[in-house]
């Protein structure tokens, strides 16, 4: 189980958005696989670096991974006023759903 903070973030135009999934202990972030088997129960890791999609601390505890995960949107569909809190989710296996809200479309 995963426990996911977001962190979004604004694209640069024609930038793609963030996509994820998460498969065990693994969460994949833009087709690159971060293998987090090796955090232990009642630990923690630290991500590294300003390029890494994950921000921070990663902790497991009760087999629950608890993580930030920076979030790149497209600032053009979105809804202008996101809300103030950080959006969450906890998560198993599958796709990681979009957290941003979206213009409505006039289509």
């Amino acid at each position: 189980m995963h426990e996911i903070t977001f962190v979004p973030r604004a694209g640069l135009p024609g930038q793609p958005e963030t996509q994820a999934t998460i498969s065990g202990d693994a969460v994949t972030v833009d087709g690159i696989a971060y293998d987090l088997s090796a955090v232990p129960e009642g630990g923690f890791a630290e991500a590294d670096g300003d390029q890494h999609p994950l921000r921070g601390r990663i902790v497991r505890s009760g087999g629950v991974l608890r993580y930030c995960l920076r979030w790149r949107f497209d600032a053009a569909s979105a809804e202008p006023d996101q809300p103030d809190a950080l959006p969450a989710a906890v998560l198993a296996d599958g796709p990681v759903p979009d957290p941003i809200i979206r213009l409505e479309s006039t289509a």
